[in-house]
């Protein structure tokens, strides 16, 4: 599952509490200068990708006429060049490894930062990084159709889109992260 740009501060500080609770590692500066380093991380990660989406997008619009023509399917083309050009943007394509990487690339700059210790594996703590990850990003479609449902019961009707619906939606959104101990 892909992590989307307004999910990150969430998951960052999710992995800085996931770290604190587990026990084993000490957060010499507190939380918020790891959850300020990992969510740097993953909305570079995410941007990486973004990137390399427009790209694509742009070598499939130039390529249109040609593409139509050989009644090429757009979607099996589009993860074609996405594959071909991931290398060059430094995107992994597969969650796992890609996850796997980025909890790496975030235990390095908290070593290189001095704000964490631990006495166990580097590996260790990167699986607790690596799992706050792929937790947030379990539930965060269940959060979701929770607010939604509680949005749609609201006595006055809200409209998508809307800077009320907006501000609702994320209030509601924070609560229920709240709930799961996840914010």
């Amino acid at each position: 599952m892909r992590i989307k740009l307004p999910h990150t501060p969430y998951i960052a500080h999710k992995i800085a509490i996931d770290m604190l609770n587990s026990g084993f590692v000490k957060l010499l500066g507190g939380i918020e200068p790891v959850t300020k380093i990992a969510d740097e991380i993953l909305t570079t990660d995410v941007k990486q990708e973004r990137a390399l989406e427009e790209r694509v997008n742009e070598l499939m619009q130039s390529n249109e006429d040609e593409m139509e023509l050989m009644q090429v399917d757009r979607k099996n083309m589009f993860w074609l060049i996405k594959k071909k050009l991931s290398a060059e943007f430094g995107v992994i394509l597969t969650y796992e490894d890609r996850f796997s990487n980025v909890a790496h690339k975030i235990l390095n700059k908290l070593l290189d930062e001095n704000l964490i210790e631990f006495n166990v594996s580097e590996n260790r703590i990167k699986n607790v990084i690596y799992g706050s990850i792929d937790s947030y990003l379990k539930t965060y479609e269940k959060i979701e159709d929770e607010v939604l449902d509680k949005i749609e019961n609201y006595k006055r009707k809200l409209i998508p889109g809307t800077e009320e619906y907006n501000l609702v939606f994320e209030k509601l959104y924070q609560d229920e992260l709240k709930k799961r101990g996840m914010l």
